[in-house]
């Protein structure tokens, strides 16, 4: 399957670099209306036989125009939405605490999965929701699947996932609002990352160390 991991339209709280993770959570800005808008062309090039979103407000609101232009229902599933901010919710992400949430992240990607955020998830629970919604895409027999999901989220996925992408990579590179991660694999076989906000994704071994990234012709 090959699989488009896209980060949701704008926010207002992206605007404020502010953790909000929790449900429903807000819409987009104006910005983020056109990333919206925007994407189905970004994604022309895509055969994509299925879009999903998560439960929070913004990946739906991001995903209706891809999926409305491919006439397709969008599939909203609880399993990508973000990574719960716990006791954190709310704070800058660059304050001294709020610094905590993505060092949880990238300790989870590394594989200490059993540090919890401060009144939130582990990494064994998050990954494990996300690991599901990956599951029934790969086993619907859709070749090639969007999903609308959240950029810790995102990051955190695929730098566990992916053999060839490491948390140095990951932690190195914010994903833009509507940036996207390709990558192909199944659940059975594993991932590999193709592409990262349009650069290429050497594989491991080749080219340099994992997840190296090079710009795209």
């Amino acid at each position: 399957m090959r699989l488009l991991l896209v980060r949701h339209g704008q926010t207002p709280s992206n605007v404020g670099r502010l953790l909000d993770t929790a449900v429903p959570g807000p819409g987009l800005t104006p910005l983020g209306e056109r990333q919206a808008a925007e994407l189905p062309g970004a994604l022309a090039g895509e055969d994509i036989e299925a879009v999903y979103a998560s439960t929070l407000l913004r990946t739906r609101l991001t995903a209706a125009p891809l999926a409305a232009v491919r006439g397709l229902e969008v599939v909203v599933r609880d399993g990508i939405r973000e990574v719960t901010a716990g006791d954190l919710e709310m704070l800058p992400g660059d304050s001294p605490r709020g610094e905590l949430y993505l060092r949880t992240v990238f300790a989870w990607a590394a594989g200490d999965t059993g540090v919890r955020i401060p009144g939130g998830e582990n990494g064994e629970e998050t990954l494990a929701r996300y690991d599901a919604v990956v599951a029934e895409a790969a086993a619907s027999g859709a070749a090639t699947v969007a999903m609308i999901s959240h950029g810790a989220a995102i990051r955190l996925w695929t730098a566990a996932r992916a053999a060839n992408v490491d948390v140095g990579f990951a932690a190195a590179r914010p994903l833009r609002n509507t940036g996207v991660v390709v990558l192909e694999g199944s659940p059975a076989d594993g991932w590999k990352a193709l592409a990262w906000e349009g650069a290429t994704v050497e594989p491991a071994g080749e080219g340099g160390p994992a997840g190296e990234a090079v710009a795209a012709g």
